[in-house]
């Protein structure tokens, strides 16, 4: 049974597009951004112990599901969240959830979601989407990545939430208890703000935040002394981490300007203004990077690649994130 009055929107990445739809259809209308920046989202984290293919973890935001929670704490909603250790479990509450008229989120593999084109399909676990409808064999998604809803038959979307691995989804699914009807912008805004640029900052772990991406550039230029092939890879991956897999480095960064100019608004703050203009810049720079990889890795001069050029081109990045964090801390 379908929810006539559903209503798609498509958004710049999964979780955070999945949020603001879930609480506008609640009666809290929020934009990606504001739901993005709200759940101070915004991280770095380069995790070597971590693998993804046989490569370190490289995460521009928080984990997964960070974002839903990160809700909770800092704007008091409430979410009912499932997981499962059997398959046939889960599918028979998401089932019994869609009977009882909710539309209900997912956390799941994009290897195994048969809508996306070959090309799109890789081994990340953290992806999510909204059932909103069953019509016979077939559930009826909103994927925030996509401009227009999909269908997907059961048993693939059954097999895609309980995949294994890293970040593996274990059938969660969830939907809002309570959302409430208004945000004390004037409150929670400098608060969430000055504490997301706190964890950037000052987390005490040398792979997170901006001493993370600062790590990251010391790993790549230590490639040099690594074999060819693998350092190639290395790069590759980074990119794929970036570019590909969730929304990527300057995804995100972008999505935290707009968050930033919003606030702003809503504010009256000046500063909020040009830290948003700076943080936009900021992205810029992570594309950069990602362009000079690419480049990299594609030469067909057969020219060897410059791992100091690259390391110093993040650590450059690394420099202008933190200043505008620092900014954001006096807000």
């Amino acid at each position: 049974m379908a929810e006539t009055h559903f209503k798609h929107d498509h958004f710049a990445h999964c979780e955070s597009g999945v949020m603001s739809l879930m609480l506008r259809h609640h009666g809290l209308d929020i934009s990606e951004p504001m739901a993005f920046g709200l759940s101070t989202g915004l991280m770095f984290a380069y995790i070597p112990f971590v693998k993804l293919g046989g490569m370190p973890l490289i995460a521009y935001r928080n984990m997964p599901r960070g974002i839903i929670k990160g809700l909770q704490k800092n704007i008091g909603i409430r979410m009912k969240m499932h997981t499962f250790s059997n398959p046939e479990k889960g599918t028979e509450m998401l089932n019994s959830l869609l009977a009882q008229g909710k539309f209900v989120g997912a956390q799941t593999s994009v290897f195994w979601l048969p809508y996306f084109p070959p090309e799109m399909q890789f081994h990340f676990n953290g992806h999510n989407l909204i059932v909103y409808g069953r019509e016979e064999n077939e559930y009826l998604i909103s994927d925030p990545v996509l401009e227009n809803p999909v269908r997907c038959e059961i048993s693939a979307l059954q097999k895609a939430r309980f995949v294994k691995g890293v970040m593996a989804p274990k059938g969660l699914l969830y939907y809002p208890e309570f959302v409430p009807a208004e945000i004390d912008f004037e409150k929670i805004l400098p608060k969430v703000i000055r504490k997301n640029a706190k964890i950037m900052l000052k987390t005490p772990l040398p792979i997170a935040g901006v001493s993370g991406i600062r790590a990251l550039a010391r790993k790549i230029a230590k490639l040099k002394k690594k074999e060819t092939r693998y350092a190639s890879l290395f790069l590759g991956h980074i990119v794929r981490m970036q570019e590909e897999i969730g929304t990527g480095g300057a995804g995100f960064r972008f999505i935290y300007a707009s968050f930033l100019q919003e606030a702003g608004t809503i504010l009256d703050n000046s500063q909020l203004s040009e830290s948003s203009q700076a943080m936009t810049a900021v992205g810029d720079g992570w594309r950069d990077f990602a362009m000079m990889i690419a480049k990299a890795i594609r030469n067909k001069k057969g020219e060897p690649i410059d791992f100091m050029a690259i390391s110093n081109k993040l650590l450059s990045v690394a420099s202008s994130e933190a200043e505008v964090y620092k900014r954001l801390m006096q807000i």
